[in-house]
């Protein structure tokens, strides 16, 4: 049956032999895309009478969406949170390289460093080029001096007097801000927090020393997320399980979720943390890399914003310390990891690197599933979860060699 054109002249993919992830479910059927979203094959056959232009054989492979990393700050020898002249060929390099990985859209993550950055980081679609960025994610410098981990001291901020103007003035602009990480414990912390909502930032709790009804607090008047969980703040304890009890809190808003990221590489967090966590919770879990700039680099020393780290495996510290400071795990290794340490499912893992993360920003309409009239990001997997191929606006970014498959 010919093509109707009448709705619009750009061809139509049809991939077929492919196993979809969609309403939590790996459901065998052929995924249609055109001009960048996901169509419903239904409306094309009956209201256009149309059929495919293209048909792909994926061969039996998984089709998921595209990974979102919430917090990265960098990587191949990139550090987001160092002013350099070159800053914007150095994003383009990461957004590139993470292709590979299955990240098709990120949030470039700065760590406490002088304010020089910020105005470099603009929102943009993904591509060819690279994944799309949502927007920075603020990590500090409003942070507990005790739990700063890899944060340099002299350069971490309280709220003063004007409260949500030392914001403004230690950030500048917030137009291309997505995520703000402060210690809920701080004086003055509940305004800012009230005020980034409004403005429709995400505040995420972390680096911490918060007692579970200051979280509490911080969440009532509208932070949605925890910044690497069980890292940097509070052990859990019975008697008062801090930021860490959020995740069975009663406390929490009707219709609000709270979500945590977990840095799952075997290192941050061990298997049984991240099972406690993910049972207790699973619909809050964002796998995040918490990547730094050696990741994709051999061992050895490297930055971290302000700091120079030690690289040992899948261990980084901050150099002559035994402090852990990021990661180099990639996304797929995450959720590989994930899924071999809970024991859950394909999809579950698959949805704590997509839909989660969309979810929290608010983007689920567009981005994180394989919804109808969704953006088309998505990747093709084998069934160990090997990313064997990356799509943006339904073209192809990446694929794996045939050597390497």
């Amino acid at each position: 049956m010919p093509s109707n054109k009448s709705v619009s002249d750009a061809p139509i993919v049809q991939f077929t032999n492919c196993r979809i992830l969609r309403s939590h479910q790996l459901q065998r059927e052929d995924l249609w895309v055109r001009e960048g979203k996901i169509l419903n094959p239904e409306k094309l056959f009956f209201d256009e009478k149309g059929s495919a232009d293209i048909q792909l054989d994926c061969k039996d492979s998984i089709i998921a969406p595209g990974f979102i990393d919430v917090q990265i700050n960098g990587g191949f020898g990139v550090d987001f949170s160092l002013a350099t002249d070159d800053f914007k060929s150095g994003i383009d390099l990461v957004s590139q390289k993470i292709l590979s990985h299955g990240v098709t859209s990120f949030c470039p993550t700065l760590v406490t460093s002088p304010p020089s950055v910020l105005p470099q980081i603009s929102i943009r679609n993904g591509g060819a080029h690279g994944a799309g960025i949502l927007g920075a994610h603020l990590e500090g410098p409003f942070i507990s001096k005790e739990k700063k981990g890899a944060h340099p001291e002299h350069c971490l901020r309280t709220f003063e007097a004007g409260a949500f103007q030392d914001l403004l003035a230690t950030y500048g602009s917030l137009d291309c801000v997505r995520i703000v990480t402060l210690a809920p414990e701080m004086k003055r912390s509940s305004e800012v927090i009230r005020e980034l909502t409004k403005q429709g930032i995400c505040v995420s709790l972390g680096h911490s020393v918060a007692n579970l009804s200051q979280a509490e607090e911080a969440v009532q008047h509208g932070a949605t997320f925890i910044t690497h969980l069980f890292n940097a703040m509070l052990p859990f304890h019975h008697r008062d399980p801090g930021i860490v009890g959020l995740l069975t809190s009663d406390k929490i808003p009707a219709g609000r979720r709270v979500f945590y990221g977990m840095i799952s590489d075997g290192i941050h967090t061990n298997p049984a943390a991240l099972r406690i966590a993910h049972r207790a919770h699973p619909k809050g879990l964002v796998l995040v890399t918490d990547a730094i700039a050696g990741m994709g680099l051999a061992p050895g020393r490297h930055t971290l914003g302000q700091q120079v780290v030690e690289i040992d495996g899948l261990n980084t510290y901050i150099a002559g310390t035994k402090t852990l400071s990021g990661s180099v795990a990639t996304m797929d290794t995450c959720v590989r990891h994930f899924q071999e340490a809970t024991g859950c499912s394909v999809e579950t893992a698959l949805e704590a690197a997509s839909l989660h993360p969309a979810q929290l920003l608010g983007i689920e309409h567009k981005k994180g599933t394989l919804n109808y009239d969704s953006d088309a990001d998505f990747l093709m997997l084998n069934d160990g979860l090997y990313v064997q191929a990356t799509y943006i606006a339904g073209e192809e970014v990446w694929r794996q060699d045939a050597l390497g498959m």
